[in-house]
Protein backbone atom coordinates (compact mmCIF):
# COMPACT_ATOMS: atom_id res chain seq x y z
CA UNK A 1 0.00 0.00 0.00
CA UNK A 2 1.49 3.33 -1.04
CA UNK A 3 1.47 6.50 1.04
CA UNK A 4 1.01 10.05 -0.22
CA UNK A 5 2.76 13.09 1.25
CA UNK A 6 3.37 16.78 0.62
CA UNK A 7 6.30 18.31 -1.24
CA UNK A 8 7.68 20.35 1.66
CA UNK A 9 10.42 22.80 0.66
CA UNK A 10 12.34 21.45 -2.34
CA UNK A 11 14.24 24.61 -3.29
CA UNK A 12 17.37 26.14 -1.73
CA UNK A 13 16.58 28.06 1.46
CA UNK A 14 18.38 30.20 4.04
CA UNK A 15 18.75 27.00 6.09
CA UNK A 16 20.86 25.58 3.26
CA UNK A 17 22.88 28.76 2.74
CA UNK A 18 23.80 29.05 6.43
CA UNK A 19 25.18 25.51 6.69
CA UNK A 20 28.49 25.44 8.58
CA UNK A 21 28.68 21.77 9.52
CA UNK A 22 26.89 19.36 11.85
CA UNK A 23 27.47 17.34 14.97
CA UNK A 24 27.34 13.61 14.37
CA UNK A 25 25.20 12.95 17.44
CA UNK A 26 22.68 15.62 16.39
CA UNK A 27 22.21 13.88 13.04
CA UNK A 28 21.89 10.45 14.64
CA UNK A 29 19.43 11.73 17.26
CA UNK A 30 17.26 13.23 14.51
CA UNK A 31 17.16 9.93 12.64
CA UNK A 32 16.04 7.99 15.71
CA UNK A 33 13.49 10.58 16.88
CA UNK A 34 10.52 9.18 14.94
CA UNK A 35 11.04 5.59 13.75
CA UNK A 36 8.27 3.91 11.79
CA UNK A 37 8.59 0.96 14.20
CA UNK A 38 9.65 1.52 17.82
CA UNK A 39 11.16 -1.98 17.83
CA UNK A 40 11.73 -3.58 14.45
CA UNK A 41 9.46 -6.56 13.96
CA UNK A 42 7.85 -6.16 17.37
CA UNK A 43 4.29 -7.25 18.07
CA UNK A 44 1.74 -4.76 16.76
CA UNK A 45 4.26 -2.65 14.84
CA UNK A 46 2.97 -1.25 11.51
CA UNK A 47 4.58 -2.16 8.18
CA UNK A 48 7.02 0.31 6.69
CA UNK A 49 5.28 2.95 4.54
CA UNK A 50 5.82 2.91 0.78
CA UNK A 51 5.97 6.37 -0.81
CA UNK A 52 5.16 6.54 -4.50
CA UNK A 53 7.20 8.05 -7.32
CA UNK A 54 5.25 9.20 -10.36
CA UNK A 55 5.93 10.86 -13.70
CA UNK A 56 3.96 14.05 -12.83
CA UNK A 57 6.12 14.42 -9.72
CA UNK A 58 9.41 14.04 -11.60
CA UNK A 59 8.23 16.27 -14.45
CA UNK A 60 7.24 19.03 -12.01
CA UNK A 61 8.96 22.34 -11.29
CA UNK A 62 9.45 21.07 -7.73
CA UNK A 63 11.75 18.36 -9.07
CA UNK A 64 13.87 20.92 -10.93
CA UNK A 65 14.17 22.98 -7.74
CA UNK A 66 15.00 19.88 -5.70
CA UNK A 67 17.70 18.93 -8.22
CA UNK A 68 19.34 22.35 -7.88
CA UNK A 69 19.13 22.12 -4.12
CA UNK A 70 20.63 18.65 -3.82
CA UNK A 71 23.71 19.84 -5.74
CA UNK A 72 24.03 23.29 -4.16
CA UNK A 73 23.19 22.60 -0.51
CA UNK A 74 25.73 21.07 1.84
CA UNK A 75 23.23 20.77 4.70
CA UNK A 76 23.11 17.48 6.58
CA UNK A 77 19.61 18.06 7.97
CA UNK A 78 16.91 20.15 6.27
CA UNK A 79 14.09 20.77 8.71
CA UNK A 80 12.19 23.45 6.81
CA UNK A 81 9.96 26.09 8.43
CA UNK A 82 7.39 23.50 9.56
CA UNK A 83 10.02 21.04 10.90
CA UNK A 84 8.63 18.39 8.54
CA UNK A 85 11.54 18.33 6.10
CA UNK A 86 11.02 17.89 2.37
CA UNK A 87 9.66 15.34 -0.04
CA UNK A 88 12.17 13.05 -1.71
CA UNK A 89 10.92 12.84 -5.26
CA UNK A 90 13.03 9.97 -6.63
CA UNK A 91 14.28 7.86 -3.69
CA UNK A 92 11.56 8.34 -1.06
CA UNK A 93 11.80 4.89 0.57
CA UNK A 94 14.94 4.29 2.59
CA UNK A 95 16.66 3.15 5.75
CA UNK A 96 19.53 4.92 7.53
CA UNK A 97 22.65 3.21 8.84
CA UNK A 98 25.17 4.35 11.44
CA UNK A 99 28.76 3.18 11.46
CA UNK A 100 32.37 3.75 10.48
CA UNK A 101 34.48 4.26 7.36
CA UNK A 102 38.01 2.86 7.61
CA UNK A 103 40.84 2.83 5.05
CA UNK A 104 43.34 0.06 5.77
CA UNK A 105 45.43 -0.15 2.57
CA UNK A 106 48.13 2.09 1.16
CA UNK A 107 46.73 4.39 -1.54
CA UNK A 108 47.92 7.22 -3.72
CA UNK A 109 44.87 9.29 -2.81
CA UNK A 110 44.31 12.19 -0.41
CA UNK A 111 41.95 13.05 2.44
CA UNK A 112 39.87 10.19 3.81
CA UNK A 113 41.10 7.85 1.09
CA UNK A 114 44.51 7.78 2.83
CA UNK A 115 45.60 4.70 4.75
CA UNK A 116 44.68 4.88 8.42
CA UNK A 117 41.81 7.32 7.99
CA UNK A 118 38.73 6.47 10.04
CA UNK A 119 35.52 8.47 10.01
CA UNK A 120 32.08 8.22 11.54
CA UNK A 121 29.53 7.51 8.82
CA UNK A 122 25.82 8.01 8.28
CA UNK A 123 24.34 6.39 5.19
CA UNK A 124 20.93 5.95 3.62
CA UNK A 125 20.11 2.79 1.66
CA UNK A 126 17.13 3.35 -0.66
CA UNK A 127 15.43 2.28 -3.85
CA UNK A 128 14.42 4.05 -7.01
CA UNK A 129 11.59 4.34 -7.45
CA UNK A 130 8.52 2.95 -5.65
CA UNK A 131 9.43 -0.76 -5.62
CA UNK A 132 10.87 -1.96 -2.31
CA UNK A 133 10.37 -5.74 -2.40
CA UNK A 134 12.48 -8.64 -3.57
CA UNK A 135 11.21 -9.89 -6.91
CA UNK A 136 10.39 -6.41 -8.23
CA UNK A 137 12.67 -4.46 -10.58
CA UNK A 138 14.49 -2.12 -8.21
CA UNK A 139 17.49 0.17 -8.42
CA UNK A 140 19.05 -0.03 -4.97
CA UNK A 141 21.29 2.80 -3.86
CA UNK A 142 23.44 3.89 -0.95
CA UNK A 143 24.42 7.47 -0.27
CA UNK A 144 26.51 8.47 2.69
CA UNK A 145 28.29 11.19 4.59
CA UNK A 146 31.56 11.00 6.47
CA UNK A 147 32.34 13.01 9.60
CA UNK A 148 36.10 13.63 10.01
CA UNK A 149 36.21 12.28 13.57
CA UNK A 150 35.94 9.06 15.55
CA UNK A 151 34.37 10.83 18.54
CA UNK A 152 30.60 10.37 18.38
CA UNK A 153 30.20 13.19 20.94
CA UNK A 154 32.42 15.75 19.24
CA UNK A 155 31.36 19.20 20.41
CA UNK A 156 31.88 21.39 17.36
CA UNK A 157 30.04 21.16 14.02
CA UNK A 158 32.03 19.48 11.25
CA UNK A 159 31.56 19.70 7.50
CA UNK A 160 30.88 16.32 5.97
CA UNK A 161 31.94 14.60 2.75
CA UNK A 162 29.15 12.92 0.79
CA UNK A 163 29.17 10.04 -1.69
CA UNK A 164 26.52 8.60 -4.04
CA UNK A 165 26.45 4.94 -5.20
CA UNK A 166 23.80 2.92 -7.02
CA UNK A 167 22.95 -0.33 -8.75
CA UNK A 168 21.93 -0.20 -12.44
CA UNK A 169 19.91 3.02 -12.73
CA UNK A 170 17.33 1.22 -14.85
CA UNK A 171 16.97 -1.39 -12.14
CA UNK A 172 17.72 -5.08 -11.66
CA UNK A 173 16.08 -8.17 -10.22
CA UNK A 174 18.83 -8.82 -7.67
CA UNK A 175 17.32 -10.79 -4.82
CA UNK A 176 19.79 -10.10 -2.00
CA UNK A 177 21.68 -6.96 -1.03
CA UNK A 178 24.70 -9.30 -0.89
CA UNK A 179 24.63 -9.48 -4.70
CA UNK A 180 24.31 -5.76 -5.42
CA UNK A 181 27.31 -3.83 -6.75
CA UNK A 182 26.90 -0.22 -5.65
CA UNK A 183 29.05 2.11 -7.77
CA UNK A 184 29.50 5.85 -8.16
CA UNK A 185 29.34 5.10 -11.91
CA UNK A 186 26.51 2.58 -12.41
CA UNK A 187 25.19 1.14 -15.66
CA UNK A 188 21.93 2.42 -17.13
CA UNK A 189 19.49 -0.06 -18.64
CA UNK A 190 16.39 2.05 -19.24
CA UNK A 191 14.56 -0.83 -20.94
CA UNK A 192 14.39 -2.69 -17.61
CA UNK A 193 12.15 -0.02 -16.15
CA UNK A 194 9.23 -0.73 -18.51
CA UNK A 195 6.40 1.74 -17.92
CA UNK A 196 8.62 3.56 -15.43
CA UNK A 197 11.19 4.46 -18.11
CA UNK A 198 9.74 7.98 -18.66
CA UNK A 199 10.44 8.78 -14.99
CA UNK A 200 14.14 8.03 -15.44
CA UNK A 201 14.23 9.82 -18.79
CA UNK A 202 12.86 13.00 -17.23
CA UNK A 203 15.30 12.60 -14.34
CA UNK A 204 18.29 12.48 -16.70
CA UNK A 205 17.09 15.46 -18.72
CA UNK A 206 16.60 17.55 -15.60
CA UNK A 207 20.00 16.67 -14.14
CA UNK A 208 21.66 17.57 -17.43
CA UNK A 209 20.07 21.01 -17.30
CA UNK A 210 21.24 21.59 -13.74
CA UNK A 211 24.61 19.82 -13.77
CA UNK A 212 26.60 17.45 -16.01
CA UNK A 213 27.09 13.67 -16.14
CA UNK A 214 23.92 12.65 -14.27
CA UNK A 215 24.97 8.99 -14.02
CA UNK A 216 28.40 9.51 -12.40
CA UNK A 217 29.05 11.11 -9.02
CA UNK A 218 32.68 12.02 -8.42
CA UNK A 219 34.51 11.23 -5.18
CA UNK A 220 36.54 14.39 -4.58
CA UNK A 221 34.65 15.36 -1.41
CA UNK A 222 36.13 12.36 0.40
CA UNK A 223 39.57 13.10 -1.04
CA UNK A 224 39.34 16.70 0.21
CA UNK A 225 37.92 15.94 3.66
CA UNK A 226 40.28 17.26 6.34
CA UNK A 227 43.01 17.76 3.71
CA UNK A 228 45.53 20.60 4.18
CA UNK A 229 44.53 23.47 1.89
CA UNK A 230 47.94 23.54 0.23
CA UNK A 231 47.98 19.79 -0.53
CA UNK A 232 46.73 18.65 -3.96
CA UNK A 233 43.51 16.69 -4.26
CA UNK A 234 43.97 13.10 -5.42
CA UNK A 235 40.64 11.30 -5.78
CA UNK A 236 40.00 7.88 -7.31
CA UNK A 237 37.80 7.93 -10.38
CA UNK A 238 35.60 4.98 -9.46
CA UNK A 239 34.43 3.36 -6.24
CA UNK A 240 32.22 0.37 -5.53
CA UNK A 241 30.74 -0.96 -2.31
CA UNK A 242 30.23 -4.71 -1.97
CA UNK A 243 28.63 -6.53 0.95
CA UNK A 244 31.43 -8.46 2.67
CA UNK A 245 31.64 -12.10 1.56
CA UNK A 246 31.09 -13.47 5.08
CA UNK A 247 27.86 -11.52 5.58
CA UNK A 248 24.82 -13.85 5.84
CA UNK A 249 21.97 -13.85 3.32
CA UNK A 250 18.53 -13.02 4.65
CA UNK A 251 15.82 -15.26 3.22
CA UNK A 252 12.21 -14.34 2.51
CA UNK A 253 9.94 -14.16 -0.53
CA UNK A 254 8.97 -10.61 -1.43
CA UNK A 255 11.16 -9.26 1.37
CA UNK A 256 11.35 -5.47 1.70
CA UNK A 257 14.99 -4.34 1.49
CA UNK A 258 14.51 -2.36 4.72
CA UNK A 259 13.57 -5.55 6.57
CA UNK A 260 16.52 -7.30 4.94
CA UNK A 261 18.94 -4.67 6.24
CA UNK A 262 17.40 -4.60 9.71
CA UNK A 263 17.74 -8.39 9.89
CA UNK A 264 21.45 -8.10 9.19
CA UNK A 265 21.88 -6.07 12.40
CA UNK A 266 18.94 -6.91 14.71
CA UNK A 267 16.94 -9.84 15.94
CA UNK A 268 13.25 -9.29 15.29
CA UNK A 269 11.48 -7.83 18.31
CA UNK A 270 14.73 -6.90 20.10
CA UNK A 271 15.77 -3.24 20.20
CA UNK A 272 19.47 -3.98 20.83
CA UNK A 273 21.76 -4.30 17.77
CA UNK A 274 23.39 -7.74 17.59
CA UNK A 275 25.58 -7.72 14.48
CA UNK A 276 27.30 -5.54 11.90
CA UNK A 277 26.62 -5.04 8.21
CA UNK A 278 29.94 -4.52 6.45
CA UNK A 279 30.75 -3.38 2.92
CA UNK A 280 34.15 -3.64 1.27
CA UNK A 281 35.36 -0.37 -0.26
CA UNK A 282 37.06 -0.87 -3.63
CA UNK A 283 38.49 1.72 -6.05
CA UNK A 284 40.04 1.92 -9.50
CA UNK A 285 41.03 4.56 -12.03
CA UNK A 286 40.74 2.14 -14.93
CA UNK A 287 37.33 2.14 -16.62
CA UNK A 288 35.32 3.43 -19.56
CA UNK A 289 31.74 3.97 -20.69
CA UNK A 290 30.14 2.71 -23.90
CA UNK A 291 26.64 2.86 -25.34
CA UNK A 292 23.95 5.58 -25.58
CA UNK A 293 22.58 7.28 -22.43
CA UNK A 294 19.62 4.88 -22.25
CA UNK A 295 21.90 1.82 -22.34
CA UNK A 296 25.23 2.86 -20.82
CA UNK A 297 27.68 0.08 -20.05
CA UNK A 298 30.72 0.61 -17.91
CA UNK A 299 33.66 -1.73 -17.79
CA UNK A 300 36.40 -1.67 -15.16
CA UNK A 301 39.76 -3.26 -14.46
CA UNK A 302 42.09 -3.43 -11.48
CA UNK A 303 39.63 -2.99 -8.64
CA UNK A 304 41.50 -2.77 -5.30
CA UNK A 305 40.01 -3.26 -1.85
CA UNK A 306 41.23 -0.39 0.33
CA UNK A 307 38.96 -0.56 3.38
CA UNK A 308 35.52 -1.10 4.84
CA UNK A 309 32.28 0.70 5.56
CA UNK A 310 30.75 -1.05 8.56
CA UNK A 311 27.40 -0.37 10.25
CA UNK A 312 26.31 -1.40 13.75
CA UNK A 313 22.94 0.38 13.92
CA UNK A 314 20.07 1.23 11.60
CA UNK A 315 16.64 2.86 11.59
CA UNK A 316 13.80 3.42 9.15
CA UNK A 317 12.18 6.69 10.19
CA UNK A 318 10.27 9.74 9.01
CA UNK A 319 13.31 11.96 9.50
CA UNK A 320 15.41 9.42 7.61
CA UNK A 321 13.10 9.79 4.62
CA UNK A 322 12.26 13.50 4.89
CA UNK A 323 14.89 15.44 6.87
CA UNK A 324 18.38 14.02 6.33
CA UNK A 325 20.08 15.45 3.23
CA UNK A 326 23.01 14.24 1.14
CA UNK A 327 24.80 16.70 -1.11
CA UNK A 328 25.42 15.48 -4.70
CA UNK A 329 28.92 16.68 -5.70
CA UNK A 330 28.75 18.83 -8.82
CA UNK A 331 30.69 17.56 -11.82
CA UNK A 332 34.28 18.75 -12.36
CA UNK A 333 35.99 18.53 -15.74
CA UNK A 334 39.06 17.62 -13.68
CA UNK A 335 37.89 15.83 -10.55
CA UNK A 336 40.93 17.09 -8.65
CA UNK A 337 40.51 20.77 -9.58
CA UNK A 338 37.64 22.74 -7.96
CA UNK A 339 38.08 25.53 -10.53
CA UNK A 340 36.63 23.20 -13.20
CA UNK A 341 33.30 22.66 -11.37
CA UNK A 342 30.10 22.75 -13.40
CA UNK A 343 28.20 24.68 -10.72
CA UNK A 344 29.82 27.46 -8.70
CA UNK A 345 27.93 29.68 -6.31
CA UNK A 346 24.60 28.10 -7.14
CA UNK A 347 24.90 28.69 -10.91
CA UNK A 348 25.84 26.44 -13.81
CA UNK A 349 28.95 28.05 -15.26
CA UNK A 350 29.99 25.46 -17.85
Amino acid sequence: MTTTFEFGTPQLTDEDRSYAGSRFQDVVSALFANPYQRVWGGAGEPPFPVYEVSLPTVASDQFRQATERVVDSGADLRWGPDRKGFRRLLHPNGICLIGQWQISAETEYSGYFEKGRTALAVARYSTCCTETRRGDTRSLSMVGKLFPTTDSSHATPLRTANFITQDDIGGSETAYINEVELRNAPNTTLAKRGLGAPVLLHTGLTFNKIDTQPTIRQLYQIAELDKPAEAPTRAPEFMRLLVASDQPRIEGDGLDFRDEIMAQIFDKGDAAPKRRLTFDVEVTDDGETTGPPAAERRTFRNWRRIGTLSFDNAVASYNGDFVIHFNHPTWRENRNDPATATRIGGRKVR
